[in-house]
C-alpha cells in the first residue's frame, strides 16, 4: 500500500494509478485500507468509491454520490455524466476516486467508441483530483494508468497466516500451526481463499485437517467445496463470493474478448497448472497471435511466465476454475479430444536427444490421460505407447507397464487377433512385462505373437525376427537359458544374411545372445561376441548412446568373470562416469552399472570402494524399489559380501537376515537365489563364531539343493564342503581367517546386464 500512497500523494507524473492482480487476491481490501488511511491523514480529501461491475452498478454509484453532494438529476440527466462535471469543477475541492472491479475491457472502453461510451469516459480529469481503479486485467491498467501500476501478488505467508488467524471465530483461531502453514500453501497464500476457508471451518466447526482432507480429495468435493457461496463483508450485496464463480466471470470476458486466448485457457484446463511449456500450447495462426493470446492470459494473471525460459504458471485454484468452466460447455467432449489430438501429435520421439523436451511434456500428458478416462480414441492409446517408450528410457519401468497396458487392452477390444497393430501393442507389452520381471506374462504374449506372425510372415520377416528376438529376452530372463540361446542364434543367423553389420536390430540380436553366453557359463564365446558388438558401435554410435554403454557394460561384466579384473574394472568405469552425466541417479541402467563395477572392485580387492558404492546404490534402490524387488536384494546381497570380507560379520548378518526374510516370504523353497542368500548367511554366522546357526542352516541349503541337482553338480558341491566346513569349525572350535568373506556368495548373485534396445 506504500507504494500506492507514493504513486497518489506523491508523485507528479500521473493523477490515475492502478492496481492490478488475480481475482481473489485482495484488492478491494488493499483499496478500502487505502482509502481510510486517506480519510484518518487527509481530513480535506473527499473519497468516493465507484464499483465497476457493470454499467447499472456504475451509474447507480454516481447516482448515489451526486445525492450525497446535493446535485440536481432531473429524468433525463446521466448521473456519470454529472459526477464527472462536478468533479471536474474548482467546487469539488481535492478528492480521491477509487473505481473498484474495472475488469471488462468492453464495458469499460465501449464496444464501438464512435457510438457507445465506455465507463472509463466518465473519469474526471483534474489536477485537484486522484483516482484509484482496481482490476484483474493488466490490458485495463495499462490502458488506463500508464506507467502507473501496481501489481499486487500473493500474500506473504506471515501475512496469510495472520488473515487466517483474524478470520477465525476467536475461541478457535490457528492451534493446528503446522497444518495451517500446510492449508495455506495448498490455498498459494490467496486471499479469497483464505476467507473461505475460515467462513467453512467456522459455519461447519471443522478442523484444518479435514478442510484439507477436503482440497486433497476427489474432483467432485473440491469442485463442491470452492462452489460453496459465502459472505464477504468487504465485498458487494449481489455479488457472487465462492471461489470458482469469482473467475468464471472473466473467463466469460476473455472468450468475448480473445476466443485465441480461451482455447489456450481450455487447452491449460487438461493439463498440469504448473511447468507449461510454450512449445506444448496449440499454435495459431501466426507467432503475434499468440503472444497476444498469452498476453491476454497473463494480463489477467491467470498465467506467470517464469522469465526467459518460456515456461508458464497457473495459480492450481484457478486451474480448478477452468476444469469447471470447460465442463460445463457443450463442447467439453470435443475439447478433451482436441486437446489429445494436440499432445500426441506434438509430443517428441523417446529418441535420447529428446529427452528434454520429452521429461516438460510428460506430467502434461500423464495429466491429459488421466483426466479424459471415457475418450476411446485412437490419438489417445498412440499417446500412451509415445509415453510409455520414453518412460522406459527414463527407467521408470512400472509407470510404462501402466502406459502399455492400456495400449494394449484398447486395441485388444477393437481390432482382430492378427491385427499387425494389436500384435505390435501386445509384443510391446510383453518387452515391458519382462523388464518388471514379469517373466511369465511376457512369455505367455510373445509365445502367442510368434505363433501368429508365424503364419503371416516369412521367417526373414523385421517383425517376426523382433518377436523371436523379444522371446529368447524373456527365456533368458526365465532362467531357460538353452532355449534363449536356440533362438537367438537363429535370429542372429537370419540378420546376418539380410541385415548390414552396424544395423541396429542385428547389433541388439548379436548382444543378446552374448548376454546368453555368459549367462550360460561361456564366457569366451560372450568376449569374442561383445568385442566385435563394442567395436562396430563405437564407430556408429556416440560415446552416451544406451545400445553402446549396454555392450561395453556386458562385455566388462564377461572380463570380470573371466578373471580379467582390471579390465573389468577400467572398462566398468567409463561406463558409470557416463552414465552419471546423462542419467538419474534412481535410473535402473545406471544403478547397474555402479553394482557390476562394485563387484569387480571387491574381486580385485579394493574393498573399501566396493563399500562406499554399494552403500550409495543400497541406498537408492531402497527408495525407489519394493523390498523385494529382485536388484535391490542383490544389491544388499552383494553389499553384505563386502562388509563380510571387511571383518564386519555382524552387519553382514544384519543385512543377510533381511535379505533371507524377504525371499522365505516371496520365493519358492528350492529357489536359488533364496538358497544362495541362505547359504551367504550360514557363512557370516561362521564369520561372527555362530557355529550352530551357520550348521543348521547349511544343513537345510544341502538338504534342499540334493533334491534339485545331480551328483556332482557345482552348486550342491559348494554348499557340501561349506557344511563340512562348518563342522570342522565346530569341532575344533578355530577361526577361520578370511575364508567366509570371499565365500559369502559362492555364484554370482549379483550381476545385472542392461538392454541394449530400446521400443
Amino acid at each position: 500500500m506504500d507504494t500506492l500512497k507514493q504513486k497518489l500523494f506523491v508523485d507528479d507524473e500521473s493523477r490515475v494509478s492502478a492496481l492490478v492482480g488475480l481475482g481473489g487476491v485482495g484488492k478491494t481490501q488493499v483499496a478500502l485500507q487505502l482509502a481510510y488511511w486517506a480519510k484518518e491523514n487527509k481530513p480535506a480529501l473527499s473519497i468516493f468509491w465507484v464499483p465497476a461491475l457493470s454499467d447499472s452498478t456504475f451509474r447507480q454509484a454516481c447516482a448515489d454520490i451526486a445525492k450525497e453532494l446535493a446535485i440536481e438529476i432531473s429524468g433525463d440527466d446521466d448521473p456519470r455524466a454529472l459526477l464527472r462535471q462536478h468533479l471536474s469543477s474548482a467546487d469539488a475541492g481535492e478528492w480521491l476516486l477509487i473505481v473498484d472491479n474495472a475488469d471488462d475491457e468492453a464495458l469499460l472502453f465501449g464496444e464501438n467508441s464512435a457510438v457507445t461510451e465506455g465507463l472509463m469516459d466518465f473519469l474526471p480529469r483534474t489536477e485537484s483530483g486522484r483516482t484509484l481503479i482496481t482490476t484483474r486485467s493488466r490490458r485495463v491498467a495499462v490502458a488506463v494508468a500508464k506507467r502507473q501500476v501496481e501489481e499486487l501478488g500473493e500474500m506473504t505467508p506471515d501475512d496469510a497466516m495472520s488473515h487466517l488467524d483474524k478470520s477465525l471465530i476467536p475461541k478457535h483461531g490457528v492451534q493446528d500451526t503446522c497444518g495451517a502453514k500446510e492449508l495455506l500453501v495448498e490455498l498459494e497464500h490467496l486471499p479469497l481463499a483464505i476467507t473461505h476457508c475460515a467462513t467453512y471451518l467456522n459455519e461447519n466447526q471443522i478442523s484444518i485437517s479435514e478442510y484439507l482432507a477436503l482440497l486433497r480429495g476427489t474432483p467432485q468435493d473440491l469442485i463442491s467445496l470452492m462452489s460453496c457461496e459465502f459472505r464477504d463483508t468487504a465485498g458487494y450485496s449481489h455479488s457472487k463470493n465462492a471461489i470458482a464463480t469469482t473467475w468464471l466471470v472473466s473467463f466469460e470476458q476473455i472468450r468475448r474478448s480473445d476466443p485465441v486466448a480461451a482455447d489456450l485457457l481450455t487447452f491449460i484446463s487438461f493439463i498440469q497448472p504448473k511447468a507449461i511449456p510454450r512449445s506444448l500450447l496449440p499454435p495459431c495462426e501466426s507467432k503475434e497471435r499468440m503472444t497476444r493470446a498469452i498476453g491476454t492470459l497473463c494480463a489477467y494473471s491467470f498465467l506467470s511466465n517464469r522469465g526467459e525460459n518460456k515456461v508458464f504458471d497457473m495459480h492450481s485454484l484457478v486451474h480448478m476454475a477452468t476444469q469447471m468452466w470447460v465442463s460445463r460447455g457443450e463442447l467439453a467432449a470435443q475439447e478433451a479430444d482436441k486437446a489429445i489430438h494436440h499432445v500426441e501429435a506434438c509430443f517428441p520421439n523417446h529418441e535420447h536427444e529428446n529427452r528434454f523436451v520429452w521429461r516438460e511434456y510428460m506430467p502434461h500428458a500423464l495429466k491429459l490421460l488421466e483426466g479424459t478416462e471415457g475418450h476411446n480414441i485412437r490419438e489417445k492409446y498412440d499417446l500412451f505407447k509415445r509415453i510409455g517408450n520414453c518412460l522406459l528410457v527414463d527407467g521408470r519401468i512400472k509407470e510404462a507397464v501402466k502406459c502399455f497396458e492400456h495400449n494394449y487392452q484398447w486395441r485388444r477390444e477393437n481390432f482382430p487377433k492378427n491385427d499387425d497393430d494389436r500384435l505390435s501393442a501386445e509384443h510391446h507389452l510383453a518387452l515391458v512385462y519382462s523388464l518388471d520381471r514379469q517373466t511369465q506374462r511376457s512369455l505367455q504374449l510373445l509365445e502367442g505373437v510368434v505363433k501368429i506372425r508365424k503364419k503371416k510372415f516369412p521367417r526373414d520377416h523385421p517383425d517376426q525376427l523382433a518377436s523371436q528376438h523379444e522371446l529368447a529376452r524373456a527365456y533368458l530372463g526365465n532362467g531357460e537359458l538353452k532355449k534363449a540361446i536356440a533362438l537367438l542364434k537363429v535370429v542372429v543367423e537370419i540378420e546376418e544374411k539380410v541385415l548390414a553389420e552396424y544395423h541396429p536390430n542385428r547389433l541388439a540380436s548379436q548382444h543378446e545372445l552374448a548376454r546368453a553366453y555368459l549367462e550360460n557359463g561361456e564366457v569366451k564365446k560372450a568376449i569374442a561376441l561383445l568385442k566385435v558388438i563394442v567395436g562396430i558401435r563405437e564407430k556408429v554410435l556416440a560415446e552416451y548412446h544406451p545400445d553402446q554403454l549396454a555392450s561395453q557394460h556386458e562385455l566388462a561384466k564377461a572380463y570380470r568373470k573371466n578373471g580379467e579384473v582390471k579390465k573389468a574394472i577400467d572398462l566398468q568405469e567409463i561406463v558409470a562416469g557416463i552414465q552419471e552425466k546423462v542419467l538419474a541417479e534412481y535410473h535402473p541402467v545406471r544403478l547397474a552399472s555402479q553394482h557390476e563395477l562394485a563387484m569387480a572392485y571387491l574381486e580385485n580387492g579394493e574393498v573399501k570402494k566396493a563399500i562406499a558404492l554399494l552403500k550409495v546404490v543400497v541406498g537408492i534402490e531402497e527408495k525407489v524399489l519394493a523390498e523385494y524387488h529382485p536388484d535391490r536384494l542383490a544389491s544388499q546381497h552383494e553389499l553384505a559380501k563386502a562388509y563380510l570380507k571387511n571383518g564386519e560379520a555382524k552387519k553382514a548378518i544384519d543385512i543377510l537376515k533381511v535379505v533371507v526374510g524377504i525371499e522365505e516370504e516371496a520365493l519358492a523353497e528350492d529357489h536359488p537365489e533364496r538358497l544362495l542368500s541362505q547359504q551367504g548367511l550360514a557363512w557370516a554366522y561362521l564369520g561372527d563364531e555362530q557355529v550352530d546357526r551357520a550348521i543348521k542352516l547349511l544343513k537345510h541349503v544341502v538338504k534342499t539343493e540334493v533334491r534339485m541337482y545331480n551328483e556332482g553338480d557345482p552348486r550342491l558341491l559348494n554348499a557340501q564342503e561349506w557344511l563340512a566346513e562348518a563342522y570342522r569349525r565346530q569341532k575344533q572350535g578355530q577361526d577361520i581367517e578370511g575364508r567366509p568373506g570371499d565365500a559369502v556368495s559362492g555364484e554370482d548373485k549379483g550381476g545385472r546386464g542392461q538392454d541394449a534396445e530400446g521400443l
